[in-house]
C-alpha cells in the first residue's frame, strides 16, 4: 500500500547535521533526475526574475537563496521538514515503533524536488512547486511522470493507492493499467483548508490499522472507526475510486 501526500509550503530547517546525500535516497533510480532539478533550480535562484519563475512572492528573498544551497544546508528527515495543517494532524513525530515502521514503508510524499520521498529520507528545506516550468527541465509534471511512474507503480505491487495529493501534484503521476483498480483518490466535501487537516487525520489512522487494506471496501471499512465515508466506483475507464471523508 502507497499512501501519497503533497508535500507543504512551510517547511523547517536545522541549523547542524548532514547535507544531502542524493543517492541515499529512496527511489535511487530518481538520482539522475533529481540531480538536474537540484541544478536548474540552483541556477534559476540567482536570477533577477527568480520570484516570477518559481511564482513566489518577491518578500520571499531568503527563502529562494536557501536554493542556491541545498547541497550543503543540512538535511532533516522529511517527517521533520514538512510542516503545517496536514502534517499537524498526522503528527508523525508521535508514533509507536510499529506505526513509524509502516509510515517509512506506506507514506510517500511526491515533490517537485525530489521526486518522491519517504518520511526517513533527509532532505533540505527548498521552495518549489510542481506547477513551476523550470528553464532547463521544463513543466516538471512531466520531468517526473514517466520516472514516477515506474517508481511507484513497482513500489504499490498489489497494494491500494491512497491518493491524499492536492491536483498540482497528481499531474506528476497517475496510476495506470490494472493499477487504476486500486487506486482510491480520498475527497473532503465541502472543505478547503479543513481537507489538509482530514487528510493529515486519514494518513494517521491509516499506520493504526490492524490489517491492511486491500481493497477500496475495505479500505472504506478500516476508516469507518473515525470517519463518515462514502466510497464511489471510477467515473470512467483510468479513473480513481473516490471516498468521501468526514470526520466524525
Amino acid at each position: 500500500m502507497l499512501v501519497l501526500l503533497p508535500p507543504s509550503e512551510s517547511k523547517t530547517g536545522r541549523s547542524r547535521g548532514k547535507a544531502l546525500d542524493l543517492p541515499s535516497l529512496s527511489y535511487p533510480a530518481l538520482t539522475d533526475h533529481r540531480q538536474r532539478v537540484l541544478d536548474a533550480l540552483a541556477a534559476t535562484s540567482v536570477r533577477d526574475d527568480a520570484h516570477e519563475v518559481l511564482g513566489v512572492s518577491p518578500n520571499l528573498v531568503e527563502e529562494v537563496a536557501r536554493n542556491t544551497r541545498l547541497t550543503t544546508t543540512p538535511a532533516p528527515p522529511a517527517a521533520d521538514l514538512y510542516t503545517g495543517v496536514l502534517y499537524d494532524a498526522l503528527d508523525l513525530g508521535d508514533l509507536t515503533p510499529g506505526q513509524r515502521r509502516r509510515a517509512n514503508k506506506w507514506l510517500v510524499v511526491v515533490s517537485a524536488l525530489f521526486g518522491a520521498v519517504h518520511p526517513g529520507d533527509r532532505i533540505p528545506p527548498y521552495r518549489l512547486s510542481m506547477a513551476v516550468n523550470l528553464p532547463g527541465v521544463g513543466p516538471l509534471a512531466g520531468h517526473w511522470r514517466d520516472a514516477l511512474d515506474t517508481e511507484l507503480t513497482a513500489a504499490a505491487g498489489t497494494g491500494l493507492v491512497i491518493d491524499c495529493r492536492s491536483s498540482t501534484y497528481v499531474a506528476a503521476w497517475t496510476p495506470r493499467g490494472d493499477l487504476t483498480q486500486r487506486w482510491v483518490q480520498v475527497r473532503v466535501p465541502g472543505a478547503t483548508h479543513m481537507a489538509k487537516h482530514t487528510r493529515g487525520l486519514v494518513a494517521r489512522h491509516l499506520l493504526g490499522v490492524d490489517r491492511e487494506p486491500r481493497t477500496p471496501a475495505a479500505l472504506a471499512r478500516a476508516l469507518e472507526p473515525g470517519f463518515d465515508v462514502t466510497l464511489h466506483e471510477p467515473a470512467g475507464r483510468g479513473r480513481p475510486w473516490v471516498i468521501d471523508t468526514t470526520v466524525r
